[in-house]
């Protein structure tokens, strides 16, 4: 299975398992991952997962601000891989391809992903 962490926003290493099912994300309370950020839609962004290939795939829900995966912004949908960073308004995700069995877990991946990675979070009203 697959999480995803948040790594910038106001839920900064809040962690969701995603199990092997769709997911939407977004500011929508009913939703099972809520991300609490204006620039976010309330459905913004949906993970699905296939079974026949045992892969996640993201896609943007005609969101205003889009979704960008490793600052490149994606269109129709595309394929996750560990390590991905999914950004949607001013929150940034990271995709993780292993599931985990509490927070620390899940923050000792984040830190040890920090490692690999720097954060630039596009801003909409900016030039990228």
């Amino acid at each position: 299975m697959a999480s995803i962490i948040i790594m910038v926003g106001r839920q900064e290493w809040d962690f969701w398992p995603l199990g092997r099912r769709t997911t939407i994300i977004g500011r929508d309370e009913a939703l099972l991952v809520q991300i609490l950020d204006d620039l976010v839609s309330r459905k913004h962004l949906k993970i699905r997962y296939n079974e026949d290939t045992n892969t996640y795939y993201a896609s943007e829900m005609h969101s205003r601000n889009g979704v960008f995966i490793n600052n490149e912004k994606i269109a129709g949908e595309h394929m996750l891989t560990d390590g991905d960073v999914i950004s949607i308004g001013g929150t940034a995700l990271l995709f993780a391809k292993e599931d985990f069995d509490n927070r620390e877990s899940a923050l000792a991946h984040y830190k040890k992903a920090g490692e690999r990675i720097r954060m630039t979070l596009y801003q909409p009203n900016s030039p990228p």
